[in-house]
């Protein structure tokens, strides 16, 4: 357990410029979501996803970010996250692929991940993609000044426990702001014995349940970024940028027409 924590509370300013950089972040997913289709590489849908980034003056954070090369992770199936886009890699119908990023906005940044469905894909799967982006709304409600943490991950993880899949434990939310990964870390899951922070107005997380079909347990490829399902099974993600305020929590990263 960490005590170290170093928690920034934004300012009014940076507020809006955090506004301003998830309402830009939102419109590329909607803009993605549309030219999705089987067929085409995951490179492909990386390079139209990064000019959209930069179309809206916004810088795409995730290229050379620890030396990843690609302004999009993109992982298909049992690729849990954090898969490298590649032109040989082509999306199948059937498949699900979640496009997972960060952009900034005058040094500000916002975090954002969708899993798509590749044509047609069968209804469980369907059902599992919606499932995941529930599993967020149950989290972020929540996500209140004067909870803790573990009130949004034990909502999170009793969501999936009760649809029965998996829980990826090894990886979870973050706060955001000038920096891709701030503190707190924010898990998917009830840690029993510490409970997280507490949140306080100006804080901003970004909340992202990580579901597998089958059970929460997952491997590290050696490209040193890839995790993939250890049973093989689909993988989902699901993630926004949440604003803390002193009311209802303010989601950042929607679509225009969500």
């Amino acid at each position: 357990m960490r005590k170290d924590l170093k928690i920034t509370i934004k300012n009014e300013e940076e507020i809006a410029l955090m506004r301003q950089a998830g309402k830009y972040l939102g419109q590329v997913y909607e803009e993605i979501s549309q030219v999705i289709r089987p067929g085409m590489s995951t490179l492909e849908l990386n390079d139209i996803g990064e000019d959209l980034i930069r179309q809206k003056g916004c810088i795409p954070e995730c290229i050379d970010y620890e030396g990843f090369s690609a302004a999009f992770c993109i992982s298909v199936n049992n690729q849990v996250v954090h898969g490298i886009p590649h032109k040989d890699h082509f999306l199948d119908e059937g498949d699900i692929v979640s496009v997972d990023t960060v952009l900034s906005y005058k040094g500000y940044m916002a975090d954002a991940a969708r899993t798509y469905p590749v044509g047609h894909v069968i209804e469980p799967f369907m059902q599992f993609i919606e499932d995941t982006r529930k599993a967020f709304y149950e989290g972020v409600k929540f996500a209140k000044a004067g909870n803790v943490v573990n009130d949004i991950s034990k909502a999170i993880g009793a969501y999936a426990k009760a649809h029965h899949y998996g829980v990826v434990r090894e990886l979870g939310g973050h706060g955001i702001g000038k920096g891709m990964h701030e503190d707190p870390f924010v898990p998917n899951y009830n840690r029993i014995f510490y409970k997280g922070p507490v949140l306080k107005q100006g804080m901003a997380i970004c909340i992202e349940p990580m579901l597998n079909y089958g059970k929460r347990q997952v491997d590290f490829l050696e490209d040193g970024w890839t995790v993939i399902t250890r049973d093989d099974s689909f993988s989902c993600h699901y993630e926004n940028t949440v604003l803390i305020t002193e009311g209802e929590p303010e989601i950042l990263t929607l679509e225009p027409h969500a």
